[in-house]
């Protein structure tokens, strides 16, 4: 019954091996756009709002602002498009900054980006919520954080059942959304197309005003103050480069489009709003945003359906805040995942559900969401000051690998002066936006965002010492026992001996291995130790798994099960060698332990007094990572082999035997 309460919420189990799978759920740059650029578009609700609020009393140089932020999207839009074609299997700013700089930067820039795709969710939902509670009478304000905390729940358990299903069902909100504010654009700009030459006489003679009261310095540094206050506008750019394995084949080509639409819509969203706010002389009004009063006046004089017609706008704002957390359930388990298979987290945050999504990622994010919104509040207040800070730690150190990578291949590409201008002038842009957002903000609360971003790349160093422990531990069995077996078969030269007929009903030993490893050998070595020639046959189980780095399409899977077919081999060779019946079993799939179920009937059939063994590598001393770090799917084998009856032996494995006695074990007869 839970079984099938979850696939009515999640879903049905996707068929791994079904090669239209990967065609089924992939994402076109139509749809693409909707799931990642929504966070961007989402941004014009509130940057072109910050940028005009700071000029004040010198509205029409926010047609200034305006043209360097459309500037400023399209450099960053450009300089991502260069990092899709050279890093076409994804990875984003993280992967740019670990190959091009520094693995140690690489952390810098993917805890950065995790910090702000969390950040992303919990501010899209607050400010969701707010603006549709100021739809609702204001005795339900105490509902507010309770709904805020359900459409973080709600989000989570949506991507769970599938990026392409996330999509489709916030592909309505997004089109309104898009169709409303463009038209009411399209509309201001028809409307006053009469008076550009007047707006351009009123913006010359703004600027000269101004030069005059502020001076040349002054002005440029009001100028420049309102477009960093608009960087949040810039948010959700980088989405593609670290999505690239969801979407459709050819995949960069579908990046590059996606990054088009993106970089269009946007543009001509916030330059547009800036031009409208300076048509209608917008002037802020208190409880309302500045949409809200620019489109109250442009709909002012269209009676009720005027008034119909701001609040769809506005509705359509509210729901594009919320879904815009979209963004950060899409990314954020992409880089976590990424960022588990180079070992700085937890390995199991690389895994897939049933559903083909990294459901561990998806979890966590949720759930340090619903933190930050439990203690916050759901304040809007607190969480932009929070915001946009590392998103452009992350742009910056990209565009600084990126500069390094043209410099590097300048005598061997063309196209280098032309990449590193386009690189270079967004290192300068993004670096200035940075400097003056950490400087803005740090005394508001910024600091708060750079401690825990400084915690979480802390977090990521110990995990990954301890998993170069863990394989250094691992490296000592590999180089003892595959030094051992190799001076054995040296010294014998007499060949292989005859194995062993196949005889079902002898002794079987069937032992579950991970790859042609010392883990492996000293588990076999160990059971010939204890019960010497009790068994007659020899049967090894590999599962190959399917994770987020191999999930690309049918060709990595069957290059994966190549693999695992020559890592049995490998045993049912040493075996035979020394005059024993082996035989291998392998599956590919998502979980061990599933596929393991499902290999035991077979193995049974072919052998059915068998005894299940399996290897468990023995810690010198026991930690709080060696607890946490290591899932020892071995002894969840073990209890599903026990509720059907089935032996199974977990044999300690041990890095601290001398190299005397291994080889005195592995000596077979």
């Amino acid at each position: 019954m839970l079984k099938r309460f979850r696939n009515v919420i999640i879903g049905n189990p996707r068929d791994i091996h079904d090669a239209s799978v990967y065609h089924r759920i992939s994402l076109i740059a139509f749809l693409a756009w909707v799931g990642l650029g929504v966070d961007g578009l989402s941004s014009s609700c509130y940057g072109p709002e910050e940028a005009f609020r700071v000029l004040q009393h010198h509205p029409y140089l926010s047609l200034f602002v305006g043209l360097a932020t459309v500037l400023t999207i399209f450099v960053i839009s450009s300089s991502y498009t260069q990092i899709i074609r050279l890093f076409p299997s994804g990875g984003g700013g993280y992967l740019v900054a670990s190959k091009l700089l520094s693995p140690t930067i690489g952390v810098v820039s993917g805890s950065a980006l995790l910090i702000d795709y969390v950040m992303t969710i919990t501010l899209s939902v607050a400010s969701g919520t707010d603006a549709l509670f100021s739809f609702l009478p204001a005795a339900w304000l105490s509902f507010k954080l309770p709904f805020a905390i359900t459409g973080v729940l709600a989000l989570t358990v949506l991507n769970m059942r599938g990026v392409k299903e996330s999509v489709m069902t916030l592909l309505p909100i997004f089109l309104v959304f898009v169709a409303t504010h463009l038209s009411m654009i399209l509309y201001v700009l028809v409307s006053h197309g009469i008076e550009f030459t007047a707006v351009a006489s009123k913006t010359a003679t703004e600027l000269s005003s101004s030069v005059a009261t502020l001076g040349l310095l002054g002005t440029f540094a009001l100028i420049f103050k309102a477009y960093s206050m608009g960087a949040g506008t810039y948010t959700g750019i980088e989405a593609v480069s670290n999505a690239i394995p969801m979407l459709r084949d050819p995949k960069v080509e579908t990046a590059t489009h996606t990054m088009r639409y993106m970089a269009i819509s946007l543009s001509v969203l916030v330059l547009g709003l800036l031009v409208a706010y300076a048509f209608y002389g917008v002037r802020p009004v208190e409880g309302k945003t500045l949409n809200a009063v620019l489109f109250q006046a442009i709909c002012s004089s269209w009676g009720q359906w005027g008034m119909a017609i701001v609040i769809l706008l506005l509705l359509s704002e509210a729901l594009i805040l919320f879904i815009a957390a979209q963004t950060g359930f899409l990314d954020g388990p992409r880089v976590l995942a990424n960022m588990a298979l180079d070992k700085w987290f937890p390995a199991r945050f690389a895994l897939l559900s049933d559903r083909l999504v990294t459901q561990n990622g998806l979890l966590m994010m949720g759930l340090v969401s619903l933190i930050m919104m439990l203690i916050s509040r759901g304040s809007v207040h607190f969480l932009v000051i929070l915001y946009s800070i590392n998103v452009f730690i992350t742009f910056t150190l990209s565009q600084l690998g990126m500069v390094r990578h043209w410099w590097s291949v300048r005598h061997s590409s063309e196209q280098w002066r032309s990449g590193i201008t386009i690189n270079g002038i967004g290192l300068v842009l993004t670096s200035f936006i940075l400097i003056s957002v950490v400087v803005v903000k740090f005394s508001h609360g910024g600091w708060l965002t750079l401690a825990i971003t400084g915690g979480l790349i802390a977090l990521a160093m110990s995990i990954k010492h301890h998993y170069v422990y863990t394989e250094n531990l691992l490296s000592r069995l590999d180089d003892h026992v595959l030094a051992a077996i190799s001076e054995m078969k040296t010294a014998d030269n007499s060949g292989p001996e005859k194995c062993n007929t196949y005889n079902p009903e002898a002794r079987t030993a069937v032992v579950l291995v991970n790859g042609f490893t010392g883990l492996g050998l000293h588990t076999v070595y160990n059971i010939l130790k204890i019960f010497g020639d009790t068994f007659h046959n020899y049967a090894f189980v590999q599962i190959g798994v399917i994770d987020a780095g191999r999930f690309k399409g049918i060709e990595e899977v069957d290059q994966l099960r190549h693999y695992t077919e020559d890592d049995v081999q490998n045993y049912v060779d040493l075996m035979r060698w020394y005059g024993y019946y082996a035989e291998g079993f392998i599956s590919i799939g998502i979980d061990v332990v599933e596929e393991i179920e499902a290999l035991i009937p077979k193995i049974l059939k072919r052998f059915p007094n068998s005894t299940f063994f399996g290897g468990q590598l023995v810690f010198p001393h026991e930690t709080l990572f060696t607890r946490v770090l290591h899932n020892y799917t071995i002894f969840t084998v073990q209890r599903r082999l026990y509720h059907r009856g089935i032996p199974m032996v977990i044999l300690p494995i041990s890095t601290e035997f001398p190299v005397g006695q291994k080889k005195q074990a592995l000596k077979l007869h």
